[in-house]
């Protein structure tokens, strides 16, 4: 299967995300507010295993499924916010603390919220 769109992608990782036990999953619209991205995904995981497991299946998953590998990764488990770039989609998977210190959503806030998995 190959990606339609970003908004198709987008609700694929949210689902491989919950497949994986994410936690409070988000899935912001910024087509019309942000020039660098279409899609934010907001994720937390309590544990750094469950962090790299959840970066892990998503890159895996979305090599399968669409052939589409991210164009940068940054961060890792250990620093608790893994960032995986796809362009038009942009994955943040976050402790739930650093998620609470950065307040994404807040920031992004003009962004309509198209799933929020809690």
């Amino acid at each position: 299967m190959l990606a339609t769109d970003p908004l198709t992608l987008a609700r694929a990782i949210v689902d491989f995300l919950e497949e994986k036990k994410g936690e409070d999953i988000l899935l912001l619209d910024l087509v019309d507010i942000c020039s660098f991205t279409d899609y934010f995904i907001v994720c937390s995981a309590g544990t750094e295993r469950t962090l790299k497991a959840l970066s892990g299946e998503v890159q895996r998953q979305t090599q399968e499924m669409f052939r589409l590998k991210p164009q940068t990764v940054e961060g890792d488990a250990a620093s608790r916010w893994i960032l995986i770039d796809f362009g038009d989609v942009i994955v943040h998977l976050f402790s739930p603390e650093l998620r609470t210190y950065y307040r994404l959503e807040e920031l992004w806030k003009e962004g309509h919220v198209l799933v929020h998995l809690r």
